[in-house]
């Protein structure tokens, strides 16, 4: 590579997406530019919604915890008129929804980064890529030294650059033109933690963070100008009036915007040495918070993969499991999303009711609620088994507990795998080179005819069944790098 230093990973845009595999792959040892057009941090964001799975991701990584002291929880998330999904009986040690603004997500994914030694570079607005057989180019805006990685990692939302330099097309459609979203105080809030209300006036969504602001999400039918037209305080109250009743004493508005929402998925994930994660490769309507939860969980699963291809644990083919996992699910997103900001945005009196009692009828089935919980809150998402592989490898490993009350979610190594077996099964592999281990309290196995299983950096089941000569074959590839 001519001489020149040369980082492992530039990761482009320090979002929450960026910022949870730069730090992953810091804290694997990697060398880590994270390049950033913005020159300053923002206090202002479209996200407030953190899902269980995400909270199990930041569980992992010590973060939960400080996350969930930052904002609401609330055990149910409406979607529209009277009809909730409950999440209160979900098998997580976090079955509920997290109200908290974005930035607080990124505070700490950004001291966890930098602590972890990552090169943040604000200011650095990628212009241009070129790849070749050993790396990546990319040259930065106002004459900075351009960056040699040995791979990078495209993490700059809709508009990503990344991705327009690679020619990838971006295929899709706008869902809902001119949606107005803003941040607010409000003197006569109301009474529930979640509003939605929509009717032949319009739509609006109140969300309180917890700090005193409140987030609004509006839809005005009578009136669609384009993005670029600013949004008045004065407009968000006559909505508000109009379909609430009431504008809920709103004011002094800190922030906002006007923005159409598109249902977007670029068809590859991966090109060459350079890759997609986050708002870069998938974007959807705001409805089920989905959005920034699916670029963490992409993160989730791309940054230990990168670190065993960087240091030599794992042949680059492995790259290539990232868009075969993450792709279907980014679908998944885009089509739950779709369809619930469609009804949720029906206007007639008769269609609305209909949509309620068809909706509430169906979520009462016991079965019906718990897979719409399992789905909107990542709970229940999983990857492809290999063919004859039992039921459980690919799904998200049950979040058992050990003696000493931590559960198995919080104590996984983001960077290697986890054994999960009883005492006696662990002993046996406690030397194994890079292998954690956890011995759940139960004395149950994790599933019928399993005595121990292998999970994923990412939570993941990677194998399961009884202990022994499987077993072995299992740890062997890891251990010779494949």
């Amino acid at each position: 590579m001519g001489g020149r230093e040369v980082v492992d990973v530039a990761v482009v845009g320090a979002g929450p997406t960026g910022l949870l595999l730069a730090g992953d792959l810091a804290g694997a040892g990697a060398r880590v530019a994270l390049l950033e057009k913005r020159t300053e941090e923002s206090n202002l964001t479209r996200a407030f919604a953190v899902h269980a799975r995400t909270l199990e991701h930041l569980d992992a990584r010590g973060l939960a915890d400080a996350l969930v002291a930052t904002g609401n929880t609330v055990d149910g998330l409406r979607l529209f008129g009277s009809v909730s999904v409950s999440f209160a009986t979900l098998p997580s040690r976090f079955p509920f929804l997290l109200v908290t603004p974005q930035y607080h997500v990124e505070r700490l994914l950004l001291a966890r980064a930098v602590d972890a030694g990552v090169d943040l570079r604000r200011g650095a607005r990628v212009v241009s890529l070129a790849q070749d057989e050993d790396g990546v180019r990319l040259d930065l805006e106002s004459a900075r030294a351009p960056v040699r990685a040995r791979y990078v990692v495209g993490t700059d939302g809709h508009h990503s650059t990344v991705r327009s330099q690679l020619g990838l097309d971006f295929p899709g459609r706008s869902v809902v033109r001119s949606l107005m979203l803003a941040d607010v105080r409000m003197t006569q809030p109301p009474g529930e933690l979640l509003t939605v209300v929509g009717n032949r006036e319009g739509f609006c969504f109140v969300v309180p963070y917890g700090d005193g602001w409140y987030r609004l999400i509006a839809r005005d039918p009578r009136r669609e100008p384009s993005e670029d037209v600013p949004v008045s305080l004065e407009e968000l109250r006559d909505l508000t009036r109009r379909v609430l009743g009431t504008d809920l004493g709103m004011h002094s508005p800190r922030w906002m915007s006007r923005f159409h929402s598109d249902e977007r998925q670029v068809a590859k994930y991966r090109a060459g040495r350079v890759l997609l994660a986050g708002d870069a490769a998938h974007v959807h309507s705001p409805a089920g918070g989905m959005g920034m939860n699916t670029g963490l969980q992409d993160a989730a699963n791309l940054g230990w993969k990168l670190a065993a291809v960087l240091d030599g644990r794992a042949e680059e083919p492995l790259l290539d499991t990232y868009e075969a996992e993450r792709k279907p699910i980014g679908a998944s997103a885009v089509r739950t999303s779709g369809a619930l900001i469609r009804v949720a945005m029906l206007r007639g009196r008769l269609a609305r009711g209909a949509r309620d009692l068809a909706f509430r009828r169906a979520l009462g089935l016991a079965p019906v609620g718990a897979r719409a919980a399992l789905r909107i809150s990542g709970i229940g998402l999983r990857y492809p088994a290999p063919p004859g592989q039992p039921d459980l490898v690919g799904s998200r490993a049950p979040d058992l507990a050990a003696r000493d009350g931590r559960h198995l979610h919080q104590s996984l190594d983001p960077a290697g795998f986890t054994l999960v077996a009883p005492g006696p099964v662990l002993a046996r592999y406690a030397s194994a080179d890079g292998l954690s281990t956890f011995a759940p309290a139960a004395p149950t196995p994790p599933a019928p005819g399993t005595a121990a299983m292998l999970v994923r950096p990412d939570g993941h089941v990677a194998w399961a069944g009884p202990a022994g000569q499987p077993l072995d074959d299992a740890l062997r590839p890891r251990g010779a790098g494949s």
